[in-house]
């Protein structure tokens, strides 16, 4: 990390302290800038590939004193918890429950081509995890917002840590503390999905089975393949009675994070 004159770096204590030069604005202000410009001198000399070289959303700083923002690419390599919001849309047939199950674009730099839950994003700055599903929904699934509106429900919160790799287009072997907020919506037969940005290459309407099949071939993203799991659990798919380590994955996708988890 290149890191400013605004940092303090104590490797026997193993700490960085944040001490912005000025803070005759306000404290959050300074301290996002602080962080703004030191990731700009990280793209700039391209130090690291999760940045990959482009500025991207500012994502808050879980567990901060005050409001503090830092850009969305570069957040894991702060080790700061993140915050996503995952929205399974699912319909009701002859042939049973099926799932829409988008596959990521080829252009994307994290995941290229991978399957996805149907819609999913980040928590930016200012935003509370349902919003950031209506938002999603229309960007990536042309989704009305008054269908995620009022047919959303939130379904509880995944809490894990993940390893981060190159194999996802990341830096190997970060820590990564992740809270994924989810939400299902069950929406009528005639409701089609199709992409709205460029982010989704095509929607699959799939059963049940056809969903488990793509889990066991590793098809998905890695935390959407938590989130499928965990639908599949929660709407009896996957059961004690099925899967002889059923309390075992429960329970790695509830982890105890030893990371700040509130947004101040």
């Amino acid at each position: 990390m290149p890191w400013t004159s605004e940092f303090s770096i104590d490797h026997s204590a193993r700490t960085v302290q944040l001490l912005p030069e000025s803070t005759q604005g306000d404290v959050s202000s300074a301290c996002t800038a602080a962080l703004a410009n030191l990731v700009a001198i990280a793209i700039e000399r391209d130090v690291f590939s999760i940045i990959h070289g482009k500025h991207s959303e500012l994502y808050p700083i879980v567990g901060a004193a005050v409001p503090i923002s830092v850009e969305r690419f570069a957040r894991s390599l702060f080790g700061i918890t993140a915050r996503g919001a995952h929205l399974t849309v699912y319909t009701h047939t002859k042939q049973g429950i099926k799932i829409w199950v988008p596959r990521r674009a080829s252009t994307l730099f994290t995941y290229p081509d991978c399957l996805d839950t149907t819609v999913a994003g980040g928590v930016t700055s200012g935003e509370d995890p349902f919003n950031c599903v209506i938002r999603e929904a229309t960007e990536e699934a042309s989704l009305p917002e008054s269908l995620v509106r009022d047919g959303a429900c939130s379904c509880g919160v995944l809490s894990y840590l993940g390893l981060k790799n190159a194999t996802g287009g990341e830096e190997n072997g970060l820590v990564s503390p992740d809270l994924i907020y989810v939400y299902d919506l069950h929406v009528a037969e005639d409701i089609m999905l199709k992409p709205q940005d460029d982010e989704v290459k095509e929607f699959y309407l799939w059963g049940v089975e056809k969903v488990k099949q793509e889990l066991a071939k590793g098809e998905f993203k890695t935390n959407s393949a938590l989130v499928m799991i965990d639908f599949l659990m929660r709407h009896g798919f996957i059961t004690p009675a099925n899967e002889k380590d059923y309390v075992e994955i429960s329970m790695r996708m509830h982890r105890l994070l030893p990371f700040p988890i509130t947004v101040n």
